[in-house]
């Protein structure tokens, strides 16, 4: 008698990098169009995760976003990124509104040995489709963006990191006594991805 058994696919380090360093691109695109740092006429609809996304049509934001994600996709292929930081701040004042974080944590036996792991593609998308549905509702549960923003990127990598010129050092960008959503996680089982937003409430800061 045939038995069934839920379908498992093959996962590479080459090919968990790419889904994690995908992901971050998508991700990026959502929060800069959800949190309006980027006029929504900008952006255009297209589907994946099998959920409506949108990706920014700026031309600079493009580049800087497909150069990042090859860049990522390397240091994860290294087990050498450690946290990815997509920050907004006020384009004149510079003060930090938001930080959102996403921490990585690497199967070092997959790093040192080149083995693979199992895990369903249906099982990683649906768990990356919680996280994208919660940053698609941040407009419920976060401040507005009362001026225009900017924003930025931090990479916390390991110190003996080869990491290109086109990188500096950078401060770390802290909002002083933050409030906080933990989001969903997805795991490749060989990264797994904490997802964390942090924002500025002045509400808090009252006496």
């Amino acid at each position: 008698m045939a038995s069934k058994s839920a379908t498992k696919d093959i996962i590479t380090l080459r090919g968990s990098a790419a889904i994690v360093s995908e992901f971050f691109g998508y991700a990026a695109n959502s929060i800069l169009y959800n949190r309006g740092v980027y006029p929504e006429e900008s952006f255009a609809r297209v589907k994946k995760y099998g959920l409506p996304m949108l990706l920014t049509q700026d031309e600079g934001v493009k580049s800087f976003i497909s150069n990042l994600t090859s860049q990522l996709s390397e240091w994860l292929e290294e087990g050498k990124l450690q946290r990815m930081v997509l920050v907004i701040m006020g384009k004149q004042t510079g003060e930090v509104f938001e930080r959102w974080n996403f921490s990585i944590e690497t199967d070092g036996e997959v790093v040192e040995k080149g083995i693979s792991r199992e895990k369903s593609d249906k099982e990683i998308m649906r768990e990356i489709q919680a996280i994208m549905r919660q940053i698609a509702s941040s407009i419920t549960y976060l401040p507005c963006l009362e001026e225009p923003c900017v924003f930025d990127v931090l990479a916390y990598t390991d110190k003996d990191c080869a990491v290109p010129f086109t990188w500096i050092e950078s401060d770390p960008k802290l909002i002083d006594n933050p409030q906080m959503v933990k989001l969903h996680s997805f795991d490749t089982k060989i990264h797994k991805v904490d997802t964390l937003v942090s924002y500025k409430n002045d509400e808090w800061d009252e006496p």
